[in-house]
């Protein structure tokens, strides 16, 4: 299984942005997909992660500003990210992990990452 992010690019403070990332086949059946970031100099953090039925959790350093959705049919998963602030540039991975994944350590399967540059 290889996960392909795109999307990132460089926005202006308070700008949007829609990350897109594809996995090519699946390891585990209804598997949990996230999306994750590490800023330079700083360890990677949870954004969203989205059980198989769509369940959401996100980061508390995102929530209500960015919104996390899949498409099972196209094993795909998307992030929304809105009023996007200097302390959003990082580079964002997403990721795959079997039914049930809580933790950035529960996931196996990385994709490269695509980096997001906020800065005006």
């Amino acid at each position: 299984v290889q996960l392909q992010a795109s999307g990132g690019g460089l926005v202006q403070p308070g700008d949007s942005l829609r990350l897109s990332c594809v996995a090519s086949g699946r390891t585990f059946s209804h598997p949990a997909m996230g999306w994750f970031r590490q800023a330079p100099g700083k360890e990677r953090e949870i954004v969203a992660i989205v059980s198989w039925n769509g369940d959401t959790r996100y980061g508390d350093s995102v929530s209500g500003r960015f919104r996390a959705s899949r498409d099972n049919g196209k094993n795909t998963i998307y992030l929304q990210s809105d009023s996007l602030k200097t302390e959003d540039t990082a580079v964002y991975y997403c990721a795959e992990g079997p039914p049930g994944s809580t933790r950035m350590g529960d996931f196996r399967r990385w994709g490269q990452g695509t980096l997001v540059t906020v800065s005006s």
